[in-house]
């Protein structure tokens, strides 16, 4: 079993590695990849010291898997280049995710469709991943007929560098050369990544088109507003969901309570519900704020927290290539 972390050095690839430690992946040999500048370099992980390599000396060596997180040119240009050299790659960019040949992934729900001869498989965005976990057992039972979603998203979802600049202004500095075009600290910034021709951001537009897909239902209806908020530790949601069953408060409880991935912190008589700090290093997705929508019938509100570098990236691709292993989707 030869296993590749491509962009291993990032903030989401040492992720990565940190979930395939604790989740025990086993594998023979680990090939630690990274941008040319990067090559070389040495990384200890695990009782072991690596070199981390570069892209075609990668490909060379065929691994079995090869989890990217290098953004989306990267994949681009790499990702078929890795899969005709026989390898399966399980991509963290948006670059695949919305192409009708590849299968965008969260194992817990649509895992049962990947077939051995899918080559490049796209890992679903951390907004869109959190959402459909919480949302998926009941969609099951009741049929979401539309989504309303409100993101608060950590800095971490744009890389060190927004973090860096958070706690640099943080720190009482000012910083000209950030990610962000405005001041993030103390400030709320309600634009994630850019601006498209129907004035929603293109990470809005994901979490719409990309819940589709994942549900394998163009049905639904979903608007989304995502911000950026300076917190690190997960995103947060906000979802009024409607659907076009009747539903039972009780029965969504015990649907959440026993659904794979899911924790119910819901008890406002004790200001319990999910936060950021309480979801930074887990895998599981929290929800809370459980309520009726006042306002029309069969509509939902929830509160939806997770870790975005965790089961928003990092361990849903570590799921996707332990479900190919365990499944025998891999030659």
């Amino acid at each position: 079993m030869k296993l590749a972390v491509v962009g291993a050095t990032g903030l989401v690839g040492s992720e990565i590695l940190k979930v395939l430690q604790e989740r025990n992946f086993k594998y023979d040999e680990l090939y630690l990849v990274a941008s040319e500048r990067s090559a070389g370099k040495k990384v200890d992980y695990n009782g072991k010291t690596y070199t981390v390599i570069g892209m075609e000396e990668a490909v060379a060596k065929k691994p079995h898997i090869a989890i990217f997180s290098a953004g989306g040119g990267t994949s681009l240009e790499w990702a078929p280049r890795f899969a005709e050299a026989g390898t399966i790659v399980v991509d963290n960019s948006s670059a695949w995710r919305m192409n009708p040949k590849n299968k965008l992934v969260v194992p817990e729900i649509n895992g049962d469709t990947l077939r051995i001869d899918d080559r490049v498989i796209a890992n679903p965005n951390c907004s869109t991943i959190q959402m459909v976990i919480a949302l998926a057992p009941l969609h099951a039972k009741y049929k979401a007929k539309r989504i309303v979603v409100s993101t608060y998203q950590s800095v971490t979802g744009t890389g060190k560098a927004a973090v860096d600049q958070l706690m640099a202004e943080r720190a009482g500095q000012t910083v000209t050369d950030g990610p962000y075009p405005y001041q993030i600290d103390l400030n709320v910034l309600p634009q994630i990544d850019v601006f498209m021709d129907n004035g929603y951001t293109k990470e809005e537009m994901k979490m719409v088109n990309e819940t589709m897909k994942i549900f394998g239902d163009d049905s639904i209806k979903v608007t989304a507003t995502a911000v950026r908020i300076p917190v690190m530790g997960g995103h947060s949601e906000s979802v009024n969901v409607e659907f076009e069953s009747e539903y039972d408060m009780e029965e969504v409880r015990r649907l959440l309570s026993n659904a794979p991935g899911v924790v119910l912190v819901d008890d406002p008589a004790n200001k319990k519900y999910p936060m950021p700090k309480d979801a930074h290093g887990k895998d599981e997705v929290l929800v809370g704020r459980l309520r009726r929508d006042e306002t029309q019938p069969k509509t939902l509100n929830m509160w939806i927290v997770a870790d975005n570098l965790r089961k928003g990236a990092a361990t849903n691709a570590v799921q996707i290539a332990e479900y190919l292993k365990e499944n025998n989707l891999i030659y």
